[in-house]
């Protein structure tokens, strides 16, 4: 089932983020929305998680279950790698080791998230988003601090593990909605209640 966002304002104060915003994401393909900054992505990511709460409009056919990607990423610094991600799945640790090593952190699963590097901790917060295993993953910016052929492992590594799955990230750049193979790109207009689809 598609995901419908239909007629959404969302304000804070008197300031409409998003002013009567409709948009449809289709069921099992990747979406990556773009547009100028203060537009309402990341407003619009987190009312789809169920975060923020707009004051009209009705969403239809979002997942029960979304996995999500923030801009920050949100983790324990003072834990190990490991124990930043045991909590988000049930399997092993054997498994969650080779996953590591999958996205280039072969070896870090003992390391205090603290101590490394900005790119670092983004794969660590991108494979906590796939080991919850959501029936949906939202994303905002996920390769945010990574070089580029570290996001094009990555970019291969999510696609191989959201297969089916409805995937909606938000990026500045047209090169990561073509390595995450998106089907659909959502132009997100300033103050406009209609989308421009490519």
């Amino acid at each position: 089932m598609n995901i419908t966002v239909k007629n959404i304002t969302m304000k804070y104060g008197e300031k409409a983020v998003l002013s009567d915003y409709s948009a449809e994401f289709p069921d099992g393909q990747t979406t990556c929305i773009m547009g100028k900054s203060g537009c309402g992505k990341t407003t619009l990511l987190k009312i789809l998680i169920g975060i923020e709460h707009p004051q009209s409009g009705t969403i239809e056919g979002m997942t029960e279950k979304p996995s999500a990607v923030f801009q920050e990423d949100r983790l324990f610094e003072d834990f190990s790698v490991l124990n930043n991600l045991r909590p988000f799945t049930d399997k092993p640790d054997s498994d969650i080791i080779a996953e590591l090593s999958e996205v280039g952190l072969s070896g870090t699963e003992n390391t205090a998230v603290k101590v490394l590097s900005g790119g670092m901790k983004r794969r660590v917060a991108i494979l906590r988003s796939i080991l919850y295993n959501g029936d949906s993953l939202i994303m905002d910016e996920p390769f945010k601090g990574l070089d580029a052929e570290t996001k094009q492992k990555i970019a291969n590594y999510i696609k191989k593990k959201t297969i089916g799955k409805t995937v909606i990230t938000v990026t500045h750049d047209e090169r990561e909605a073509e390595i995450l193979g998106a089907a659909n790109i959502i132009v997100m207009p300033d103050n406009k209640s209609n989308t421009e689809l490519i």
